[in-house]
């Protein structure tokens, strides 16, 4: 399998992942998230495809929806929404958390593989994505298992990350 069939497939599972998550959410603004991040997946996929196509002038879509995460946690904090996520739910958002950081470490080792400039460039693009991932499902995880906390602990809360 070439790398851009292994990563469109690992976009592709990221994406499906998220949807089956936000499906169990039971908290509206979590909801939103997850599918924000498969919607971003979805992205990745198709900069991917248009990659395998020696399409290497692709500029990547910016992931401003990202920037609504930040107005989502707020929301739920300000109003006293229950997130009502069990310590199951809890465990995915951390498998997940190790997905995307498994996700960046990848496309990190292909910016240093790649044989152009653009190709590079797209990559570390990807990486970058993708550490923007990792670190929202951490605070996902942070913030429906222990809200309080999040709320309180200004290192704990990483959401200047995005």
């Amino acid at each position: 399998m070439n790398i851009y069939k292994y990563a469109m497939k690992m976009e592709v599972d990221g994406e499906l992942f998220y949807r089956n998550l936000a499906d169990k959410a039971e908290s509206e603004g979590i909801r939103n998230i997850l599918t924000m991040l498969a919607d971003e997946e979805l992205k990745h996929f198709e900069t991917l495809k248009r990659m395998s196509n020696n399409e290497l002038d692709v500029d990547m879509a910016s992931t401003d929806s990202l920037e609504d995460v930040k107005n989502i946690f707020s929301e739920i904090q300000e109003n006293n929404i229950d997130t009502g996520t069990d310590a199951e739910q809890i465990d995915l958002y951390r498998k997940a958390q190790e997905h995307e950081e498994q996700s960046y470490k990848f496309y990190l080792e292909k910016s240093e593989q790649a044989e152009s400039e653009s190709e590079k460039a797209i990559f570390l693009k990807l990486a970058n994505e993708e550490k923007k991932h990792m670190i929202l499902m951490g605070n996902i995880a942070d913030f429906v298992g222990q809200p309080d906390l999040w709320i309180a602990d200004a290192e704990f809360n990483r959401m200047d990350d995005y």
